[in-house]
């Protein structure tokens, strides 16, 4: 049965918009957790835009199913990684002047330090996923660094202007899924996926782990984190009645 993570930036970006303590997004995870979550996501970026370290040390503490940290291959963020161990690590790309993360990792071009802290981590018995586009030559460089999974970026498919291309970008999304599986890869899906896009990927077996947050923070500001959680993993777990 596909899981639901959700990512909690958001409410640090807005805590952080007024310099304030609120909204907390510890507070959110649990809530999340509460309604179905099956993990949690954070980004602690470079800047410390939203998610700040005590955040990522409190939710190490505190939340009771599994952490995902997203971070940027850097030797600083690795140390942070290394000392905090989450559950899982999610390398991303990352740049200063963008509003999200925009696009896959490039592993074809980074595989050498890639392997080295892949390796590092897997020593401190963190598993390692690597988000990149469905790209079959990004997938089989991600087999060879060594990574547990890879999560399949869906941004372009989420933004896609017109049922054509949007068609032609699930296609390659569900082709990178096959392929990745076939390496012996494991494989979760995000990036752009709402309540009204997210639906044909249930069709697609071997998706591990739906990685959501801004349509799930965005529709809690309507309705509330706990319902908001709820519809979602309702939406990819159509069988599971039992949250």
């Amino acid at each position: 049965m596909p899981e639901l993570s959700v990512n909690v930036d958001h409410v640090a970006t807005l805590r952080q918009a007024r310099g304030g303590k609120q909204p907390d997004p510890v507070a959110a995870a649990m809530i999340a957790e509460l309604a179905g979550a099956d993990g949690i996501i954070v980004h602690l970026r470079e800047d410390r835009r939203h998610i700040q370290d005590r955040d990522l040390e409190l939710l190490r503490k505190t939340i009771k199913t599994r952490l995902n940290l997203e971070m940027a291959n850097t030797e600083e963020i690795m140390q942070i990684a290394l000392k905090v161990k989450p559950d899982l690590v999610t390398f991303v790309p990352e740049r200063r002047q963008e509003l999200t993360t925009e696009g896959g990792l490039d592993v074809l071009a980074n595989q050498a330090p890639l392997t080295k802290n892949i390796q590092k981590l897997k020593k401190a018995g963190i598993k390692t996923s690597l988000f990149i586009n469905a790209d079959p030559y990004q997938i089989k460089a991600s087999k060879r660094v060594g990574a547990d999974f890879v999560e399949i970026h869906t941004g372009k498919y989420a933004d896609a202007l017109d049922e054509k291309t949007k068609q032609k970008e699930f296609q390659q999304i569900a082709r990178g899924i096959r392929q990745a599986r076939r390496l012996g890869l494991r494989v979760n899906i995000g990036h752009g996926l709402d309540y009204q896009n997210v639906h044909p990927f249930t069709a697609i077996p071997g998706i591990e782990d739906y990685s959501i947050g801004h349509s799930i923070i965005s529709r809690a500001v309507l309705v509330g984190l706990d319902r908001a959680v709820r519809e979602m993993k309702r939406l990819i777990s159509p069988m599971d009645d039992g949250r």
